[in-house]
């Protein structure tokens, strides 16, 4: 049975190249694209293991804007099923994973803030 390809937006933390051998043991394929409407913000990240791959304290975090001016760069990447379980394991609780259109026109998942609006 043929695996099924997600696209996945990385403004942070997995596009670090350590992060994604120790998460899916490769290297993620991707192109750069844009989500508007939404801004960054910092958050702090207490989980050992999250901390352990990243070695980064604090972690960028989408939150939605009211102001389409504002805008976030990073990576779709191609992630499989299995890769986007392990994407969800990672990510700490402050996140959740939505779907968006992004400024190509692709329809991607992307993990944004819960529970936060500016």
């Amino acid at each position: 049975m043929k695996e099924t390809i997600h696209l996945l937006f990385s403004y942070g933390t997995l596009q670090l190249e350590k992060v994604q051998q120790e998460n899916y043991g490769r290297l993620l394929i991707g192109e750069a694209d844009r989500l508007t409407s939404y801004k960054i913000e910092k958050i702090q990240i207490t989980d050992s293991d999250v901390l352990a791959k990243s070695q980064l304290e604090y972690h960028p975090i989408a939150i939605k804007s009211e102001d389409d001016g504002d805008f976030i760069e990073g990576m779709l990447f191609e992630i499989t099923d299995k890769e986007l379980i392990e994407t969800d394991k990672y990510e700490v609780s402050q996140y959740h994973r939505i779907l968006e259109t992004f400024d190509s026109g692709k329809r991607a998942w992307v993990y944004v803030a819960k529970n936060i609006a500016i």
